[in-house]
């Protein structure tokens, strides 16, 4: 008899134990007849979650009667469910952490003016005017339909960067020398053979070099003082390139080592030797691109640091999100260098870049570089604004150009 009721309570305890382990997620959902409740979905493997969460931890005790729920995504499967739930009930996606919900509302990431709106819409709950759903910002892009401003800005922040990275002096002088020489020998399969081969190498190469630079950056970036090195090195080497551009060849200067380039030109003659086969020259293009891109390194790191420090800033996870806007940045980056190749086989002549073209790239890209870092140490809030930053790649190369302008029209008085 005692036996029977044992395995009847045994039995009982199981069942109640089961539909907890059922409901508990599901209710965590739900607001509560105390209170509202923020619903907080992060990552230990994100940066931002880590800067974000004294913050978070501080919200019940400024705001009695608020109950936060905190709910870890990389360690604990179960919350994952329902976060795409009730991310798509507030329209937005599942994809990217600190999420933060609270009614209807959504917030994405971390800047000061979302925690100033969301501590506005805890206060206004808590004083039992309900927060309005938020309106869908969502854009609609030709080929990519319908995207999340967040994504968007995101996505338009990279093209700008890589655009601009892609007018990289080294890489142009380098590209534009060793086509110039292939063109000597008249063929234009040996043109083609030699320009597909050191573009697929150096877009390898560039690719992995940023990834692992990601991969630093987002362990790096929970350290609160990063976003500020990241910053003060990204105005360091703005600064020295618009210096490269008034004192060319003096002091500091991140360019292809004087002493690297009688090597650079010695590799670069042996592909215009008859007696090489197709698969000897490829072998020999190859070996040649990764030489120089690792020569040239220092020359290029200064745009694929900021982006990264961007990225991981913004929470990014490497994952699909991140390699999708890595070929995009590494597409965009060639894609300069790509229309000189279809030029040089189209033509089958090519000019050499000079000093000049360098040096003007050079400010360019310095002056884009100092705004970024200006942004990124004063006023976040920009990258996450494609407008904004669109006005702050505009506004810097614009007064690069003008720079340019006035320095030729003065050029031009002292000639006549």
């Amino acid at each position: 008899m005692h036996r029977a009721i044992c395995r009847a309570l045994a039995g009982l305890w199981l069942l109640i134990a089961s539909a907890l382990a059922v409901l508990v997620p599901a209710q965590a959902g739900a607001q509560t007849d105390n209170g509202p409740v923020l619903h907080v979905f992060w990552s230990h493997t994100c940066p931002v979650c880590i800067r974000q969460a004294p913050w978070i931890d501080g919200l019940e005790a400024r705001y009695p009667g608020l109950r936060v729920v905190k709910m870890e995504l990389s360690q604990d499967e179960r919350y994952r469910p329902l976060f795409q739930e009730m991310a798509s009930e507030r329209g937005i996606r599942a994809e990217f952490v600190p999420t933060l919900m609270l009614g209807p509302r959504a917030w994405v990431g971390d800047t000061q003016a979302q925690r100033a709106e969301i501590e506005a819409a805890i206060e206004a709950t808590l004083a039992g005017v309900a927060p309005e759903p938020a309106a869908n910002g969502a854009l609609r892009l030709p080929m990519l339909g319908e995207v999340d401003p967040a994504s968007a800005s995101l996505m338009g922040l990279t093209v700008l960067i890589a655009f601009v990275d892609g007018f990289n002096p080294c890489s142009l002088w380098v590209l534009t020398l060793l086509l110039g020489m292939v063109i000597a020998s008249g063929s234009r399969r040996r043109v083609a053979v030699v320009g597909v081969s050191f573009l697929l190498t150096t877009a390898l190469i560039y690719g992995a070099f940023i990834a692992g630079l990601f991969s630093i950056m987002a362990w790096a970036f929970a350290l609160p003082w990063v976003r500020w090195a990241v910053a003060l090195f990204a105005l360091g080497f703005g600064l020295v390139s618009i210096k490269d551009y008034f004192w060319y060849g003096r002091g500091i200067s991140f360019s292809i080592p004087e002493g690297q380039k009688p090597g650079i030109y010695t590799r670069l003659r042996r592909l215009r030797q008859a007696d090489l086969g197709m698969p000897a020259l490829v072998g020999a293009t190859v070996a040649m691109a990764a030489g120089i891109a690792l020569v040239e390194l220092p020359c290029t790191a200064g745009f694929p640091v900021l982006w990264s420090g961007i990225l991981a800033e913004r929470g990014i996870a490497t994952g699909a999100g991140f390699w999708g806007l890595l070929s995009v940045y590494v597409l965009i980056y060639l894609g300069v260098e790509l229309i000189i190749f279809a030029v040089a086989v189209t033509a089958m002549s090519l000019g050499r870049m000079g000093e000049r073209h360098g040096r003007a790239l050079k400010l360019i890209g310095g002056a884009v570089m100092v705004a970024l870092a200006g942004a990124m140490a004063l006023r976040p809030e920009m990258m996450e604004d494609f407008a904004a930053s669109t006005q702050l790649f505009a506004a810097a190369m614009g007064l690069a150009a003008l720079v340019l302008l006035i320095d030729r029209l003065r050029a031009g008085g002292q000639r006549g």
